[in-house]
């Protein structure tokens, strides 16, 4: 699958602020982050983009910030992980049948990635895409992941409206659960509870199962 390099200059607002990164916290990862799980997967989860302390710190999507405690710990209960999730890279977590990954690789100010910085990530989405041949559902986290999945696919976002638990049945076979994303502004003000979460997910986890 086709990366983005470590200095990748297709964005210059977020390699600026990378470079700025590296040099107030040289020991993160400060680099665009790699999808985390196998190539075999038939569910693929896509969030946002890193946290400044949380993947952009440790290298892997969802790990070092409160996001992933919700998400790794539903990943676990649904059958989709194995080990223990301690917020680390090295903690021996592993992803079965599910593969995640984010629409904006490097990690935005503010958390806030722009439209031409989604727009220009999109070709690694792309790519990820094409590389999971078994690949049968896509878990969207927040409406911005949905669009990026959908222009990924060469699809008009129009047709397929983003809701929380929504199911998307996509030319090609390809089903789209969304869901409101697990931040921790989500979930402290009870827009996103661990209910709803865990209700969403299922039904990504039912596609996957499901006859094509």
């Amino acid at each position: 699958m086709k990366r983005p390099e470590s200095d990748c200059p297709l964005c210059p607002r977020l390699a600026s602020f990378r470079a700025e990164n590296r040099r107030r916290f040289p020991d993160f990862h400060n680099a665009p982050v790699p999808s985390f799980g196998p190539a075999d997967a038939r569910l693929l989860v896509l969030g946002l983009a890193p946290g400044l302390k949380g993947a952009n710190r440790t290298g892997r999507p969802f790990t070092g910030d409160y996001a992933g405690d919700l998400l790794y710990s539903t990943l676990l209960k649904f059958g989709f992980a194995q080990g223990s999730f301690a917020a680390r890279p090295d903690d021996g977590l592993r992803l079965v049948d599910c593969r995640v990954s984010n629409a904006v690789r490097c990690v935005p100010p503010g958390n806030k990635p722009e439209t031409a910085e989604i727009a220009a990530c999109n070709e690694f989405l792309k790519d990820e895409i094409a590389g999971l041949p078994k690949l049968r559902a896509v878990f969207a986290l927040g409406s911005i992941a949905h669009q990026a999945l959908l222009r990924a696919c060469g699809l008009r976002t129009s047709r397929f409206p983003f809701a929380h638990g929504a199911r998307h049945e996509l030319p090609g076979g390809l089903v789209l659960i969304d869901s409101y994303h697990c931040s921790r502004l989500n979930t402290n003000t009870g827009r996103l509870t661990e209910s709803m979460f865990h209700d969403a997910f299922g039904r990504a986890a039912e596609a996957t199962t499901a006859q094509p």
